[in-house]
């Protein structure tokens, strides 16, 4: 397997990944490319405002007091793109949450927090747990995603609010492909479509092709069906993403939102990342990146390892240090889940066999899934070495970092919240 010469991605990362001559991955050169001096941000900010004047200016036209809605869950994206949209530029978002039913305690928390900081309208929809137990454990059978259902549902329940209340514009965050593999180039200026909604979110099933699988029926599936063309071009509705128009920094977002808004990282060791503030809200999202790994032989350490490597604040070794110590582990989350599909553990890993990318899996002689390869395995030679990047002086892992990546030497300190400070056992509807 092939490494990338400056992150750790392997060439078989998702949704799909180019090395070029240097042995630099596509997200790192996506990344690169942000930094260049000649991506003039002053400028795509003034693309931003215009988009939002005429935004503005349409539901002014339609008698409407919202002129956008922004997708939210409570995370550090949630409160930076309603901050941005409600303080800097003066819009009134409608905010719009899929309840998928599988969040955390400290979810719940900061979802709360946004909705009581900003002052915000919220529409909410709460799937039933029924309905998510079915659809979710099919998909969890016939993919190996038991979110698809979140993914389903924050990717079209704000184009049925569109339509139903005709709000012209809807804001994304970052586009999160393209920060992590490189799959789109900032100068594209991508937009959310169908096609993406349903190949890359949805990994291409609509709701419609799930009716009889599983006992799933038209009723389950519901909020996942997009509106019709018809509707979304009497609405003119567009989905736009910040991350085109401002300088994305998670980490700096994180922060920003800490103080101005109250946003909280957790304070406990994750199972599966040193990352303290990003996807907190998502209980399930152990399990789901465990999936990952069991399948392409990475997780969520290497995303995270990876982007702090792209940003300075970490160096390779200290990034493969993090993927030896998260990477493999299996969550304690996955025996409740097993529970709630009415499954064993052993059919679970029976269901992601035939999954599993025969590039970096394979039975040793006892007949066990073993990697063949891993970042770890691969000596730091000149290629590396003339890839690193520049190592900034905000380091990931040092003190003044505590409360936002977990260093078993300097532990965050708890915040005498149990929401924050306890890791949950199961995943709380409301």
């Amino acid at each position: 397997m092939k490494y990338c010469a400056r992150c750790l991605y392997p060439e078989n990362a998702k949704p799909t990944i180019i090395f070029d001559e240097e042995g630099v991955c596509s997200g790192c050169r996506y990344h690169e490319s942000r930094q260049k001096l000649e991506v003039n941000w002053d400028e795509r900010l003034k693309m931003l405002e215009k988009i939002l004047d005429e935004a503005r200016q349409m539901a002014r036209t339609r008698g409407n007091s919202h002129d956008c809605i922004v997708p939210v869950s409570g995370g550090k994206d949630s409160h930076f793109q309603v901050w941005l949209l409600k303080k800097k530029y003066g819009m009134n978002p409608l905010l719009v949450t899929f309840n998928h039913a599988y969040n955390s305690p400290s979810g719940l928390r900061n979802l709360a927090n946004l909705v009581e900081r900003s002052g915000c309208d919220l529409v909410r929809y709460t799937a039933g747990v029924d309905s998510v137990r079915r659809v979710s454990r099919y998909m969890l059978e016939k993919v190996g995603d038991l979110t698809w259902h979140y993914h389903a549902g924050i990717r079209t329940l704000p184009f049925q609010i569109a339509v139903q209340y005709n709000i012209p514009l809807i804001v994304w965050g970052e586009h999160g492909f393209a920060e992590l593999t490189g799959i789109v180039s900032l100068e594209d200026f991508v937009e959310f479509t169908r096609w993406t909604r349903k190949e890359h979110d949805m990994r291409g099933y609509e709701p419609t092709d799930l009716i009889g699988k599983g006992g799933i029926t038209l009723g389950d599936v519901r909020p996942y069906i997009y509106p019709s063309d018809e509707e979304i071009e009497r609405t003119e509705v567009r989905g736009i993403y910040l991350s085109n128009f401002v300088n994305w920094d998670a980490k700096s977002h994180a922060e920003a939102m800490i103080k101005e808004w109250n946003f909280a990282p957790v304070t406990y060791e994750r199972e599966r990342t040193f990352n303290l503030y990003a996807k907190i809200e998502d209980h399930a999202n152990d399990v789901h990146d465990y999936l990952k790994y069991l399948k392409f032989g990475y997780g969520r350490a290497t995303d995270d390892a990876s982007m702090e490597i792209r940003h300075g604040r970490m160096t390779r070794e200290e990034g493969i240090e993090m993927v030896r110590r998260y990477d493999a582990n299996e969550p304690s989350s996955l025996g409740y889940y097993c529970n709630f599909f009415g499954i064993e553990e052993r059919h679970f890993y029976d269901l992601v066999e035939p999954m599993r990318d025969p590039s970096i899996w394979a039975r040793d002689k006892q007949g066990e899934w073993v990697p063949l390869d891993a970042a770890d395995r691969h000596n730091i030679g000149p290629e590396e070495e003339s890839a690193r990047q520049k190592l900034s002086p905000d380091r990931a892992l040092s003190e003044v970092n505590r409360h936002l990546y977990f260093n078993p030497v300097n532990p965050p300190l708890p915040s005498g919240i149990s929401a924050l400070d306890e890791r949950p056992d199961t995943f709380k509807i409301f």
